[in-house]
């Protein structure tokens, strides 16, 4: 008798462990974002070393579209060359949604390409990066760049008949590697075809609001301008849109 309680007790207690180590297991689990089908999908390219402003700015300013009525809003999320942790140049881990070596990624209608620590050299040799950049950018609605991502977009040869721009002090170099483009300074974002390149930092605010102008209109942007406390009047942004 007293060898059956203890088995029991044993019993009871291994059970116990297995269902907190199921529950842990479960709660580590992938969580995909919730995509819903009468939206643009906004894909987010990540990697280490982006830079938050860069990376956050857009996504607010996108992700906000979302709390808004009567308009097609839109579905944000990351892809990366990883599911494992992303650490941006500032420290802050951000975990991937989509591995686009790996995954079979939804459609995305708008690209975004924050800077990254690399832009400007060991990144430019990632031919499967590159390759997946210039690949969604002949289906997407818009390709957008925010500081040294026009250097990406520029690598891949989809700047080469528009006009672009890029992080101000990164103007002379961008010049110098790509002589054949057709750059633009003093300028905060420039919008030519389907491609938007920014000046980034903060600035990255101001070529997103631009882009919800574009789709929404100015009382839709000057709404979510607002509710992030974002003094916000296109007229007042130095840009270049050709057209």
């Amino acid at each position: 008798m007293k060898n059956s309680i203890i088995l029991m007790v044993l019993f009871f207690a291994t059970s116990c462990i297995s269902k907190k180590e199921g529950e842990q297991i479960s709660s580590i689990e992938r969580i995909l974002p919730e995509l819903a089908t009468d939206r643009y999908n906004v894909g987010f390219l990540i990697m280490d070393g982006v830079y938050n402003t860069e990376f956050t700015a857009p996504y607010d300013i996108f992700q906000h579209t979302q709390y808004r009525k009567n308009i097609k809003a839109m579905n944000t999320f990351t892809v990366a060359n990883t599911l494992n942790p992303i650490t941006s140049f500032e420290g802050v881990r951000i975990l991937p949604d989509f591995d686009y070596t790996k995954d079979s990624i939804p459609d995305i209608d708008i690209l975004v390409v924050p800077s990254a620590e690399h832009h400007l050299d060991t990144d430019l040799q990632d031919t499967v990066m590159l390759n997946f950049v210039k690949r969604i950018s002949k289906d997407a609605m818009f390709v957008t760049s925010h500081c040294d991502g026009a250097f990406v977009l520029a690598k891949t040869g989809i700047l080469d008949e528009v006009a672009s721009t890029t992080f101000p002090s990164d103007i002379p170099k961008y010049k110098n590697m790509f002589p054949h483009l057709n750059v633009k300074d003093s300028v905060l974002f420039v919008h030519d075809g389907k491609f938007i390149t920014s000046a980034g930092g903060a600035k990255s605010f101001e070529a997103a609001l631009y882009l919800c102008e574009h789709l929404y209109g100015k009382e839709i942007a000057e709404s979510i301008a607002g509710g992030l406390v974002i003094d916000w009047n296109l007229d007042e942004v130095p840009r270049f849109i050709p057209h």
